[in-house]
């Protein structure tokens, strides 16, 4: 008998492993904005542009079956596409 992967524990590895990644961008985010500054207003603008853009990106990449056609697909591309950004932010944040 065959056993099926559970599409469902990878999911969950993924959000815990984003939410980590996630914890040290906030932390290094408000490190940077504490200092104030030029650097900590532009980090700001940065932040806020990236919910809005992310507000009306995932709707629209799911809605138009980028991210798959079934709940575990959608869930672990939205995963997916979010911690690509948090990656992003951590590498640009902590060259700093």
């Amino acid at each position: 008998m065959a056993r099926r992967k559970d599409p469902w524990a990878g999911l969950a590895w993924n959000a815990w492993a984003m939410g980590l990644e996630a914890s040290t961008v906030i932390g290094l985010r408000t490190m940077k904005i504490a200092a104030g500054g030029a650097a900590a207003q532009a980090e700001i603008d940065l932040m806020v542009g990236e919910k809005m853009t992310a507000a009306m990106t995932l709707p629209m990449l799911a809605m138009t079956g980028q991210l798959g056609t079934n709940g575990p697909a959608v869930a672990a591309g939205s995963i997916s596409h979010l911690r690509k950004k948090v990656r992003a932010n951590r590498r640009r944040l902590s060259k700093a």
